[in-house]
């Protein structure tokens, strides 16, 4: 009899917690893109497509920063977004979460954005988001399910167009961290391999990549490898690293000369920036 009310109360207990989770996180089982210009948003499935882009880059320069936002958990941290990407024409943010807060900022600001909603809790949507002085010719959004928690981690994939004529691709990553092994962090990287490998021009990678051990850094530098590109070093570096001692954080590049790079401390979120000037 005692046995019964155990097992009696371990099931509500997993219902309670399955309940509980639903009630908080919504997944969709399709892809959603988010695209905030001026006062206009506008939620897609799958990708967000502009006829007449504009070119990216101030005569030829390219800043971008990278940097895992903490979902705007921090006070300061949009006082201090503002600041740190006011000389950027592309900004990709992980942890992103469009809340009333956030997407004030966004639309008193000059930048157009593409979010991919990785999550909702509490019906505000979180996950990779891009700003960019000029929007993309084509955002997509990609999703890969963390196997324990079941909520996705997020990939945005876009092109954008030069003044050179060629066009960069940009893909900012928020790759899967509670696996056992590297099969879905490896899935991940792989998922864009068709749309990378058949690109000739501009590359960019970056994001936080959660690259904690040894293997997975061994997965990271397999999936790039055939992509000719090279990682930005940063001297000094103070990326967020693991207790392994590994960076979590990365940036990466093709077709463009690395002028400028820094990794500026900051209490605005978790994890620092990453700067990077190129042309």
């Amino acid at each position: 009899m005692k046995l019964k009310w155990i097992l009696v109360g371990v099931l509500a207990a997993v219902f309670m917690a399955v309940g509980g989770f639903q009630a908080v996180f919504t997944v969709s089982d399709t892809p959603e893109i988010t695209t905030v210009r001026g006062t206009q948003v506008d939620t897609e499935l799958k990708c967000y497509h502009n006829p007449t882009p504009q070119a990216l880059d101030d005569e030829g320069r390219l800043n971008v920063l990278v940097w895992n936002v903490y979902k705007q958990n921090r006070e300061n941290l949009l006082s201090e977004l503002t600041e740190r990407s006011q000389d950027r024409q592309l900004v990709l943010l992980q942890e992103a979460s469009l809340d009333d807060q956030f997407l004030d900022w966004l639309q008193r600001s000059e930048w157009g954005s593409n979010q991919v909603s990785a999550f909702k809790a509490f019906d505000v949507s979180s996950g990779v988001l891009n700003l960019s002085r000029a929007m993309p010719k084509v955002a997509c959004a990609n999703l890969q399910v963390e196997p324990w928690l079941q909520l996705p981690k997020s990939g945005l994939y876009a092109e954008y167009a030069l003044s050179n004529g060629q066009t960069l691709i940009a893909l900012n990553l928020h790759s899967v961290n509670f696996t056992i092994g590297t099969l879905e962090y490896k899935q991940q990287l792989e998922s864009f391999k068709q749309v990378l490998e058949s690109h000739t021009g501009p590359l960019l990678i970056a994001g936080d990549f959660n690259s904690w051990s040894e293997s997975r850094m061994a997965v990271l530098k397999q999936a790039l490898k055939d992509y000719q590109i090279q990682e930005v070093k940063f001297t000094p570096d103070n990326r967020k690293r693991f207790v392994t001692g590994l960076p979590l954080d990365h940036i990466f590049y093709r077709g463009m000369t690395l002028k400028a790079m820094s990794t500026p401390k900051s209490d605005a979120s978790d994890h620092n920036p990453m700067l990077q000037s190129s042309y």
